[in-house]
């Protein structure tokens, strides 16, 4: 039912690449545009001329073949993942889900650690990467929690944890919806706390109160890239699809706005998360989630852990997020941002490590 997998790209598709990233039509740009109209013409150029004649896909393809990889059918969809086994047969399964415009390799930097403790599955959405495209409608948030816990039966997994950010977030949660006999606890760094209604605020603290306020002007102005995605996701596949540096502006524009403004993603993983949506066409297939996938509540009957970075697009509220679940863990970081197992590998694989190392994961 599952099928070992490896990573092997024609060198004929790497070649194209080159030919076309060689042949780029620049666009002009406002002078001393900054950051004002979107990532700045120099700042892309860098990144082309990095990509074009300093990274070696090889290599990094071959990093990610270090890992053994699998693909099964589910749903009618493809669906491929990394597959780690911790040495100690008894330890905890976990899932870790990502988000957009981010694929598996969030994660690669925390495999090692992470693997000490538990055995780790890290699979593609549908329409990411090598488990895209999707081929039909409706692949929302929770037909992939279905998906996801359909996966882990196949892999003989009954008890497991399931962790997420961003899309991963929301996935990680509904996996524990559907499957509530078999998630453990949920392990979160990104967790929206919708505001209250207007004049509802008792007993917010100072600095919660800010954060309410960051997160009501983040949905007065929501980024261009959801709304497109939200909206017109086909239409914005075209360009995306045809022209690598599209591609490549339009994911790092998105890294620069939602990440640590240290740069804390190193240019070739950067690079290789783009790689991932080039070389499998899924620029369309990918933005479909956010038009399948309603906004609303989202409800997890598991354990929920929460891990802050300060840089995120949003910082949730401790107490709103208590009406809705039942938090047993939550930390606070002064740095990193939304892509968090990029950015700070460290913290966040400690922070995941704490939560469940202190769950009762045998009851």
């Amino acid at each position: 039912m599952l099928s070992p997998y490896r990573i092997e790209i024609p060198q004929s598709t790497l070649d194209d690449l080159a030919d076309r990233l060689a042949r780029t039509r620049w666009p002009d740009e406002p002078p001393a545009a900054g950051w004002d109209f979107g990532i700045p013409l120099t700042r892309v150029q860098e990144l082309a001329e990095h990509w074009q004649k300093a990274y070696d896909w090889r290599e990094h393809e071959a990093e990610l073949n270090k890992y053994p990889q699998f693909v099964t059918e589910i749903d009618g969809q493809r669906i491929h993942l990394l597959h780690v086994r911790c040495a100690d047969p008894d330890a905890l399964p976990l899932v870790l889900t990502h988000g957009w415009p981010g694929s598996i390799v969030e994660f690669l930097d925390v495999v090692e650690p992470l693997s000490r403790d538990f055995h780790l599955v890290i699979p593609s959405i549908p329409g990411f990467g090598f488990s895209g495209p999707t081929r039909e409608r409706g692949w929302d948030v929770q037909r992939v929690a279905r998906a996801w816990a359909e996966l882990m039966r196949r892999l003989g997994y009954d008890r497991y944890g399931a962790q997420g950010g961003d899309w991963g977030s929301a996935i990680s949660r509904a996996l524990a919806a559907v499957a509530p006999d078999h998630v453990v606890g949920v392990h979160l760094n990104y967790l929206p706390t919708p505001p209250p209604p207007e004049g509802e605020e008792d007993g917010l603290s100072e600095s919660d109160l800010e954060r309410l306020a960051r997160t009501r002007r983040y949905l007065a102005h929501q980024p261009g890239v959801r709304v497109l995605n939200a909206t017109r996701p086909q239409s914005v596949a075209y360009a995306l699809t045809d022209s690598p540096v599209g591609q490549l502006a339009w994911l790092a524009d998105v890294f620069a706005e939602w990440g640590d403004p240290s740069g804390a993603v190193p240019v070739d993983r950067l690079l290789t998360n783009v790689m991932l949506y080039w070389l499998t066409g899924t620029a369309g297939s990918s933005a479909r989630l956010n038009r399948e996938s309603p906004l609303g509540p989202l409800p997890c009957p598991a354990p929920v852990g929460v891990a802050v970075f300060a840089h995120d697009i949003t910082l949730p509220i401790r107490s709103l997020a208590e009406r809705a679940y039942k938090i047993t863990h939550w930390s606070e970081f002064d740095r990193g941002g939304h892509f968090a197992a990029l950015e700070a590998p460290a913290l966040f694989a400690e922070d995941v490590r704490a939560f469940f190392r202190d769950m009762d994961t045998h009851r």
